[in-house]
């Protein structure tokens, strides 16, 4: 399989309702898989008078999630600078990161022209499919 046939069957999986897939063509083998849809119990609170408390603005930061399961790279090459640091702004399409999968390296484009507020991976730290990256605001 092509690399563009492995990311188009990526996106076909996330997008269907199976939450495991494994495909062998020749010596060629992959498999797939969500995290299971975590179900959570009502929890009713006592009412109380006094307002609620905002949420933080880092909690309703937007985040750039991992595309697949691997391992996140925040720079090209272990003695080059990291992609993006806290702060910088950049543009719609830029890679901010890396993830390895299969020996392959894939790039983390920027959503949108934004500012990266928070590197939420450590540099070769394993990262889960969806799993967030990076937290930024868009420009």
């Amino acid at each position: 399989m092509t690399n563009q046939e492995v990311y188009d069957l990526m996106a076909r999986f996330d997008g269907s309702g199976l939450h495991r897939l494994k495909l062998s063509q020749g010596d060629f083998e992959i498999e797939l898989e969500k995290a299971a849809p975590v179900v959570s119990a009502a929890v009713t609170a006592p009412v109380s008078s006094a307002p609620a408390a905002a949420p933080k603005a880092a909690e309703d930061a937007p985040v750039i999630s991992a595309p697949l399961v691997g391992t996140f790279y925040a720079a090209p090459a272990p003695e080059q600078p990291p992609f993006v640091t806290p702060g910088d702004r950049v543009e719609k399409g830029r890679t901010v990161c890396l993830i390895e999968a299969m020996k392959t390296m894939i790039e983390v484009p920027a959503p949108c022209d934004c500012v990266i507020e928070e590197v939420l991976k450590a540099n070769g730290e394993l990262a889960a499919f969806g799993e967030a990256l990076m937290r930024y605001k868009p420009c």
